[in-house]
């Protein structure tokens, strides 16, 4: 393990140089987004919404009247985070519903349990994820960052795109990272059966979030669904769990570089509420304004291409 420590902390440092909201000016001078949007009679998802900038988002959105569903692995966490809620935010409807991203029968429940039980959708957050982690897979057998953070957010979309239509107007936002842009989408290993590396995997999954936002908007234009990616900035959060403990330090020392999880739910909640965005639907936003990708993050034959595989690769037909 100890020969493979030094990579991974050059990675951590590369990710800190790419995304870390200070090294950018206009950052310096970056206020937190203010709007009294209210959202009553409006219902949205948030997938890893127990906790770090999803339980934020999920609070925001609450606050502003709407009903929202957090969407966990873990029930129990999941439970304590919609009483912590409803507690903290007078009226909040907010409920817990089992979620698996790894899992496509967990997430085949769960689209299910939506239609059942919620009359509309207005808002799917894709903001569950996973990161840096030591190479797993998937119950379907995809390895675990791409499975997680790509495959199974593009498989809840595919499941609940009719819901969200219904409910139109309506938004999908996917949480990326501005790490998007060291990512190469490896189409002769995405499961990194030849070779893994935990920091290429996530940024492989993260550039594939951002293409597939960028050709769901191609292919649902005129429905009234809008999409968009986004990054969030470092945040303060358990997103290095996965890591050594000297990397684990690392970002402790870098923590002045780091956002907090209400800052990082910002752009979430911006990407949400801010009027007049469905003009910009398919595009890539950072500090609550939009921002530019990377060179392949912007590559429509890319994003065809991996679109094309992910459906291979879960089994489905999406026109």
């Amino acid at each position: 393990k100890s020969r493979h420590l030094l990579p991974l902390l050059v990675s951590f440092l590369r990710i800190i140089l790419i995304t870390s909201p200070l090294l950018s000016l206009r950052s310096l001078f970056f206020q937190n987004w203010r709007s009294d949007v209210r959202l009553d009679g409006k219902t949205a998802v948030v997938t890893g919404g127990n906790t770090g900038i999803g339980k934020e988002t999920a609070k925001d959105l609450a606050s502003r009247g709407a009903r929202v569903v957090l969407a966990c692995r873990d029930m129990a966490k999941g439970e304590q985070a919609a009483s912590d809620i409803m507690r903290e935010v007078g009226g909040a409807k907010v409920v817990a519903r089992l979620l698996d991203l790894a899992d496509t029968k967990s997430i085949c429940q769960f689209a299910e349990n939506i239609y059942n039980t919620e009359k509309t959708l207005h808002y799917l957050i894709n903001n569950a994820g996973v990161a840096f982690c030591p190479r797993g897979i998937t119950a379907d057998g995809h390895e675990t960052q791409f499975g997680v953070n790509h495959l199974g957010h593009f498989f809840l979309t595919y499941l609940l795109l009719d819901q969200l239509k219904h409910s139109a107007p309506s938004r999908v936002i996917n949480l990326t990272s501005a790490a998007h842009a060291m990512g190469r989408i490896q189409f002769d290993d995405l499961n990194g059966e030849k070779s893994y590396h935990p920091v290429k995997a996530y940024a492989q999954s993260k550039l594939a979030n951002v293409l597939f936002t960028r050709e769901l908007a191609r292919r649902i234009g005129g429905t009234g669904v809008s999409v968009f990616s986004l990054h969030p900035g470092v945040v303060q959060s358990d997103l290095w769990r996965h890591q050594h403990q000297c990397i684990q330090m690392a970002v402790k020392i870098f923590r002045i570089f780091t956002k907090t999880t209400v800052e990082g739910a910002q752009t979430t909640v911006y990407c949400a509420v801010e009027p007049h965005l469905e003009s910009q639907s398919g595009g890539y936003f950072s500090d609550c304004a939009p921002a530019t990708c990377s060179r392949a993050a912007s590559d429509d034959d890319l994003a065809q291409k991996l679109w094309e595989i992910s459906c291979n690769m879960l089994g489905i037909t999406w026109q």
